[in-house]
């Protein structure tokens, strides 16, 4: 019984803070926080929404101040920068502010729906799973919004990368994650790539220190508002990061 209460209180003192690293997302910023305190509230799991803006040109982080005026301050943080430093600085920025013991990652473009969420953290209150990852590509996870090119080439990307580095997990390049704080530190730390290419050596960092994956299917939507932030040069640093860790790993 003394096990079972213990549990139960840890359980209650989980807290998530959700990193939110914006460029540009003006439009966007205000219907994703809507919707992350829509179904974070309804679920009753303490939660704080970490803002990192990169010095956006067109005026993000003036609505994000007006956001924390509407939400309060201890639901929206904001933690800014004065100019674009990258995605993982980003992460590290935001981990040094965040009072969570979960840390969950993800988009602010609206391409991914905040209603999973809850589904992450039950999955990982179930296994106690290190890392939850969303997923395009099991189940009834899919893409809606992208012409063919950009399926094929993200299935191809996925495809070559299962066929050479075996990660353990059927979606690489998705940036919708929840980790345990003081794993995503060490995998943070145990990272070399930048950029896009990121995301996928962060799974194949879990699966060498044998960290534990769970994978929840996700619909991801292309961007609403904006301009995507995936070109030709992305491309090419995937494919060197790729042949990288087929290399070292």
């Amino acid at each position: 019984m003394a096990a079972t209460a213990s549990d139960s209180e840890i359980t209650k003192s989980d807290k998530y803070s959700i990193l939110l690293p914006t460029y540009n997302e003006r439009e966007n910023l205000p219907i994703i926080i809507w919707l992350i305190v829509k179904y974070l509230d309804n679920s009753g799991y303490d939660y704080e929404v970490i803002i990192i803006d990169d010095g956006s040109p067109d005026g993000t982080l003036d609505i994000a101040k007006q956001l924390q005026k509407i939400y309060g301050s201890s639901k929206i943080v904001l933690r800014p920068r004065e100019k674009k430093l990258g995605l993982g600085t980003a992460y590290i920025h935001g981990i040094k502010h965040a009072t969570g013991n979960f840390i969950i990652i993800m988009d602010a473009d609206l391409s991914h729906h905040p209603k999973f969420i809850p589904k992450f953290i039950e999955l990982q209150r179930q296994h106690d799973y290190d890392v939850v990852s969303g997923t395009r590509y099991r189940e009834d996870g899919g893409v809606h919004g992208w012409d063919f090119k950009r399926k094929l080439i993200s299935r191809g990307a996925n495809f070559v990368t299962q066929l050479l580095l075996r990660p353990g997990a059927s979606d690489l390049t998705g940036s919708f994650r929840l980790y345990k704080k003081d794993i995503l530190q060490k995998l943070i730390d145990s990272c070399v790539s930048k950029g896009y290419v990121f995301q996928m050596e962060m799974i194949i960092r879990a699966r060498q220190l044998e960290y534990t994956i769970g994978e929840v299917p996700i619909t991801f939507v292309d961007r609403v508002y904006g301009e995507s932030k995936l070109g030709g040069s992305e491309i090419v640093q995937f494919a060197k990061a790729l042949l990288y860790l087929f290399a070292t790993t």
